[in-house]
C-alpha cells in the first residue's frame, strides 16, 4: 500500500499512527536518516533508494505487509512501487492524504493536481492500483486504525 501526500502532511507519520502492525511502514526519509552518517553525502540519496527498494522487495517476496509513505506526487515513483507489488502478485492500494492548499509546496502542486485528476477520472486502475482512498479534513484525525488481515480460508 502507498500513502502519498504533500511533504507538510507527513505521510510517514500518518501511516505510523494508523497502521496497526508495527514495522511495516517504510519511507525514503526513514532510510535516509539511517544512512546519513554511514554513507558519503553525495551517495545518500541513491543508496537510500536502493536500500528502500530492497527492503520493500524482501517484504513482498516474504508475503508480508508493506506500507510505503511517499512525500510528494511523483508518478514514476508510484509506478516503480506498484510494479514491485504487481510482480509479486500482492495487493496494490493507495491512500491520498488531502491537505489544505497552503500546505502544498509550489513544486508539489502539478503532481497533486494530476493525481487528483486521475483519481476523479477513475484512471488509477491503469497505474495498477486496485483500490484508492482519499482522506482529508476530519477523516484524517478520526481514522484510528488500518488493520491488515488475511482473508478467511475457504474450507
Amino acid at each position: 500500500m502507498l500513502v502519498v501526500g504533500a511533504a507538510a502532511s507527513e505521510p510517514d507519520r500518518f501511516a505510523e499512527r494508523v497502521v496497526e502492525e508495527r514495522g511495516v511502514v517504510l519511507s525514503l526519509s526513514k532510510v535516509h536518516a539511517l544512512l546519513v552518517d554511514r554513507v558519503a553525502p553525495d551517495e545518500v540519496e541513491d543508496r537510500s533508494r536502493e536500500v528502500l527498494g530492497a527492503a520493500i522487495l524482501k517484504r513482498l517476496k516474504a508475503n508480508q505487509s508493506v506500507i510505503v509513505a511517499i512525500a510528494g506526487f511523483d508518478a514514476s515513483e508510484r509506478e516503480h512501487l506498484v510494479r514491485l507489488a504487481h510482480g509479486e502478485r500482492r495487493p496494490r492500494h493507495l491512500i491520498l492524504i488531502e491537505t489544505s492548499r497552503d500546505q502544498v509546496l509550489d513544486e508539489e502542486r502539478p503532481g497533486l493536481d494530476e493525481l487528483r485528476r486521475a483519481l476523479d477520472a477513475g484512471e488509477l486502475g491503469r497505474e495498477g492500483f486496485q483500490t484508492v482512498l482519499r482522506l482529508g479534513g476530519n477523516s484524517l484525525t478520526e481514522l484510528k486504525r488500518i488493520v491488515f488481515q488475511r482473508p478467511p480460508r475457504d474450507d
